[in-house]
């Protein structure tokens, strides 16, 4: 007869999925009880440590790798693909920012400089600060990128979760108003982007996983390409652009390439979710280009409006063509039995 400290252990593990469970879960279980008399054994629970462990490892056997049965596998490289196009975007999309940013202000003059370091020193120390977070921090998203590459997953995930910090302060200043500025939700839909893939390298970069591997080049000229197409896609409009154009082209230009290239029968095979991972990350983008834009549309320039709403298009009708392919490539793998 069970105990009821075994009876709470058991509906602890019912978190993980049901392969794992069927394989250790009276292993599991023995482990547990094994040096707790019978007494203890009707008074206890589970403690909070061995449930975190338990939820981890339920995250971990989900977005599984190797062994584990084919859905979880090509979750898990979806989930791990993801996190990697996401990181290595918004890596770029911060470098190029203050680089341009930089650049501007110490080539128009000094009043222009003046305004640049008016930001950092001219509203308090407490504001300072957080100016100097608020520009720095992106940047991790770069060591992430690399770290991630390299294998070094702690340190890219640290990075990531620091990264991705700036983006919860206009959260937290959006709930010391009392009112909705016309940006609520395209901050919203940036700390989303943001932490959703600082979370899916958390999660999905587990110790078991594979390490992460880009679908072609070398990592630096990756980077380096997404930073030229970035920069130039902003240089080459002197009218202006918005926060978040440069990001959006980046996306679009290297997943309309991928798309192209595996439509006309590429030699290499894609890895299990490819499609999957662009197709997630072009709705978040599609949320970020919609919120950024929409409150100051009646406002903007001709020509900037117009790339804007044809950047929107774009991101329509790539995402619903990797949502087709990714859909194919599922069905294609069921019919195989792999």
């Amino acid at each position: 007869m069970s105990t009821l400290l075994e009876a709470r252990y058991r509906a602890v593990l019912r978190l993980l999925p049901a392969y794992y469970r069927r394989e250790r879960e009276e292993e599991m279980v023995e482990t547990y009880l094994w040096d707790v008399d019978r007494e203890t054994q009707e008074q206890s629970r589970p403690t909070l440590g061995e449930v975190a462990s338990v939820l981890a490892l339920a995250v971990r056997s989900r977005l599984g790798a190797g062994a584990a049965p084919r859905r979880y596998a090509v979750l898990g490289s979806a989930v791990r693909l993801f996190a990697l196009f996401a990181v290595l975007l918004q890596a770029a999309s911060a470098v190029v920012d203050r680089v341009l940013g930089l650049t501007w202000a110490s080539t128009r003059g000094g009043s222009q400089w003046e305004m640049f370091t008016d930001g950092f020193t001219g509203h308090g120390v407490w504001s300072g600060v957080g100016a100097v977070a608020q520009w720095f921090l992106p940047l991790l998203w770069t060591v992430a990128y690399f770290a991630l590459l390299r294998d070094h997953r702690r340190l890219a995930q640290v990075s990531a979760l620091v990264a991705a910090l700036p983006t919860l302060w206009p959260l937290a200043d959006l709930l010391a108003l009392d009112f909705a500025p016309s940006d609520s939700a395209y901050v919203g839909a940036a700390a989303v982007l943001a932490w959703s893939s600082a979370v899916a390298l958390c999660a999905a970069h587990h110790r078991d996983a594979p390490p992460a591997t880009l679908p072609a080049g070398a990592p630096g000229l990756v980077f380096a390409a997404c930073c030229v197409l970035m920069g130039g896609s902003v240089v080459a409009l002197p009218g202006g652009v918005d926060t978040v154009w440069a990001l959006i082209t980046g996306y679009l230009v290297t997943s309309l390439a991928w798309l192209v290239y595996r439509l006309r029968g590429g030699s290499r095979a894609p890895a299990p979710g490819e499609a999957a991972a662009l197709a997630a990350l072009g709705l978040l983008l599609l949320a970020v280009r919609v919120t950024a834009v929409y409150p100051w549309l009646d406002m903007l320039p001709g020509a900037l409006r117009v790339g804007v709403l044809a950047q929107a298009a774009a991101l329509v009708a790539l995402t619903a063509a990797l949502a087709v392919v990714s859909g194919r490539d599922l069905l294609g793998r069921v019919s195989r039995g792999t």
